[in-house]
């Protein structure tokens, strides 16, 4: 109760807030007087939402509690509450949204709580985070994380023990793969560890797919980053159970850590990257998890990707920049987010949809 987080989307400052009831509420950030942010840090508890300016008090659930003596007698505190952010949990994570009309998410966030059920979210905490800002557009960044064509000319530490390959329906993916999947998905079975490929559109995916054979998590030598492992999870062997939610979420889930990435757009040419490595809430750092350890692989990957993503988006800010063709068995992701993207942003101007689009399942989910 009264835990919360802030956030920046845009130009609008939001709040998110566990409520009294343990309900997780979302609000824009903006006292109703004179507009003030109510909550200046990143995080925090409180007991009631204050505004500092004129101290303003709302309760946890957004309703206006005081507003001084001098609002006259025809001011009606019913009508002055917190606005509202549509926010759905699932799986131990929040999804908001600014819309009037917010995507229909729920058939994707019942699958997530099924896959998410092993890690005991809610005694997990953040071992560490990282704030990476690049000097590129948000898409570029997302583009990149879509296909791991560059992966073998830029990522040395990450394919010590990633696999490339997203499903065995990968164009890619060997017989030799083939039979690693199998096996491991025996072993799964065994534990009972969600892992079938599901989609929603093109928007949201799970997959479980398993890691370079003889490792178990990412780090440089492919042992566990935290000897605790999450939630009811006893073989660390549970590979990556990756989460794509699009614009701007992917997540490697392991039987020891989750990682979490987020992209935040900031202007037109700047994106902010956030990490987060999640272990259970008892591992214990020194002991059971050492933190430069446990983010080695991804702090040099998330560099790596800034460099590419800034070159990029310096080479496409030429006149001469023409876009060239997607490799069909190498960037088929790209193409996915592409197409999900211009969906949007056509249904969202009113626009037919191009004719390459007709029939593509986006899922606006």
């Amino acid at each position: 109760k009264g835990n919360y987080l802030t956030l920046q989307i845009g130009k609008n400052p939001i709040l998110v807030v566990r409520g009294p009831d343990g309900a997780v509420n979302a609000f824009h950030n903006v006292c109703r007087h004179r507009g003030s942010r109510l909550c200046t840090a990143e995080k925090g508890k409180v007991a009631k939402l204050v505004c500092h300016y004129h101290q303003w008090t709302y309760e946890l659930d957004g309703r206006l509690l005081y507003a001084g003596t001098e609002m006259g007698d025809d001011f009606d505190m019913k009508q002055f509450g917190l606005k509202p952010v549509h926010v759905k949990t699932a799986g131990g994570y929040i999804f908001i949204s600014l819309a009037e009309n917010p995507p229909a998410i729920d058939e994707f966030l019942s699958t997530l709580r099924h896959y998410m059920e092993p890690y005991d979210m809610e005694n997990t905490k953040v071992a560490v985070q990282t704030t990476l800002m690049e000097k590129a557009n948000w898409k570029l960044v997302l583009e990149n994380n879509r296909e791991c064509y560059h992966c073998g000319g830029s990522h040395p530490e990450l394919l010590k023990t990633l696999l490339e390959w997203d499903d065995v329906t990968d164009p890619r993916a060997d017989q030799a793969f083939k039979d690693h999947v199998a096996a491991s998905a025996a072993a799964w079975d065994a534990e009972k560890i969600p892992y079938a490929h599901a989609s929603f559109g093109l928007r949201n995916r799970i997959v479980r797919m398993p890691l370079l054979k003889g490792t178990v998590s990412m780090t440089l030598d492919g042992k566990v980053g935290c000897k605790k492992l999450m939630g009811r999870i006893q073989n660390p062997d549970l590979g990556s159970m990756r989460i794509l939610h699009l614009p701007h979420s992917w997540n490697h889930c392991m039987g020891d850590h989750i990682i979490v990435f987020t992209v935040w757009p900031i202007s037109a040419q700047e994106t902010m990257v956030t990490t987060k490595w999640i272990v259970h809430k008892d591992a214990v750092e020194g002991v059971d998890y050492d933190v430069e350890r446990m983010r080695q692989v991804w702090d040099a990957t998330n560099d790596q990707d800034r460099r590419l993503a800034e070159e990029n988006q310096r080479g496409i800010n030429s006149t001469a920049y023409q876009p060239g063709p997607y490799s069909k068995t190498y960037e088929f992701g790209v193409v996915n987010f592409v197409d999900w993207y211009s969906s949007r942003m056509l249904e969202n101007l009113g626009a037919e949809p191009a004719p390459y689009l007709k029939g593509v399942a986006v899922n606006h989910e």
